[in-house]
């Protein structure tokens, strides 16, 4: 009872409210930043240290997530049941193992072991886990406070790649994995000690309380809703697994000088930053239900894949395709984390974020290989074409979604 009430008082301060937001966004900075935005910027200098090719380098980091999409249904359960603290700390315990553990590789082996931790710890530490210890801490009041963290988040890249690079050429890639394990224990962690309940503290509505529209809408409807998200999870999830590793060379391969190339990529943050804050502010001040938000960040790559395939380089519309991707990219993180609780309401909200991660994560493993067979095989045209094919995909997912349609779950 305390807890409940010392998580109200918290509520009605603002003040609270934003700080939280900042703290519990600077920890996915840690989280984001020493994990997912990683790889990227070691792999040059680890490779040449552990004589190995990039491909079997990123391999150990696609075992990673295919670890975190499999343990994601689980985590989210407990978290359900149990509340977020213990997995959240965990997590940064995890995650410094793994980054240890991967500043000691000295093997492929060791590698890939290492990012086997890493992964069960980005099952339990990144946005999915927070999310869900918000929604048991808050309940559908949650959504808010996940568009908040979701935009504080969004500098992980602007942070991390910046960070890691200098800590690369100055200490080294094995300190820089230390360093960021440091950072899990010195600060996400203290975040996470402080700011998550130790158990759950939202209310929990049995099925005889909730409304007869309720239980209407019984397994099969359920399902038939849950198996359109899983579509969209999957579909966008290749999109910007694909392009966050294979953008430039796209770009290269359609005709794109490298100047021109790196200027698109640096684009891509600023843009996932700008299109989060807008819509943080347009959903507080007018009240525009998840769905939308998500229907319109899922249409900007397709527009894009238009805009780019129709008229080409040389008609200087590369920066335009790394913006309209990044905005779209940056609402459809958020829309991950509220959307579930918008169409399933908070009763087994990690559960079922759990069960989109399954198909999210096994996406996201597997798009950088096959987009890169199909850059290399088809060209930049198929590659194109397969991206805006697939985001129409998980478009008309959420077109046959209705804003309504779980909202008596609630």
């Amino acid at each position: 009872m305390s807890a409940s009430l010392d998580m109200e008082r918290a509520e009605t301060s603002g003040e609270s409210s934003v700080a939280r937001v900042l703290a519990l966004g600077t920890a996915q900075i840690v989280g984001w930043g020493s994990s997912t935005y990683l790889p990227a910027v070691i792999s040059a200098p680890a490779c040449k240290d552990l004589g190995m090719t990039s491909g079997i380098f990123f391999g150990g980091f696609s075992v990673a997530l295919v670890a975190m999409a499999c343990t994601g249904p689980a985590i989210g359960r407990y978290i359900d049941r149990n509340g977020g603290r213990r997995v959240l700390l965990s997590s940064n315990i995890v995650l410094a193992t793994g980054l240890l553990m991967l500043s000691q590789a000295g093997s492929t082996a060791g590698l890939y072991a290492a990012w086997c931790v890493m992964g069960l710890g980005m099952a339990m530490g990144l946005y999915d886990a927070v999310f869900a210890a918000l929604v048991a801490q808050h309940a559908k009041a949650a959504s808010r406070l996940i568009v908040g963290v979701s935009l504080v988040g969004g500098f992980a890249s602007t942070v991390g790649w910046p960070a890691s690079t200098w800590m690369i050429e100055h200490w080294g890639w094995r300190s820089c994995c230390q360093t960021w394990a440091a950072a899990h224990l010195l600060i996400a962690l203290p975040v996470h000690w402080r700011l998550v309940p130790a158990g759950r503290t939202a209310p929990r509505h049995t099925p005889a309380a909730q409304p007869a529209a309720s239980a209407i809408k019984a397994p099969g409807k359920r399902a038939r809703e849950l198996g359109l998200l899983c579509l969209f999870s999957g579909a966008t999830a290749f999109v910007t697994s694909a392009m966050a590793v294979h953008l430039p060379a796209l770009l290269l391969a359609k005709g794109a000088t490298l100047g021109q190339a790196v200027f698109a990529g640096i684009l891509l943050g600023p843009a996932q930053v700008a299109a989060r804050l807008a819509e943080y502010g347009l959903t507080q001040r007018l009240r525009i239900h998840p769905l939308m938000t998500a229907r319109v960040a899922t249409a900007l790559h397709p527009v894009a894949c238009v805009s780019l395939g129709l008229f080409g380089i040389s008609s200087g519309l590369e920066p335009l395709f790394s913006i309209l991707h990044g905005a779209g990219n940056g609402m459809i993180s958020v829309a991950r984390g509220a959307l579930p609780l918008a169409l399933f309401g908070p009763n087994g909200y990690g559960a079922v974020t759990g069960r989109l991660a399954v198909f999210g994560g096994t996406a996201q493993a597997f798009a950088p290989v096959a987009f890169a067979f199909v850059l290399d095989k088809g060209g930049p045209g198929a590659a194109i074409s397969l991206s805006g094919a697939l985001s129409m995909a998980a478009l008309l997912a959420l077109l046959r979604l209705r804003s309504g349609s779980g909202g008596q779950a609630s």
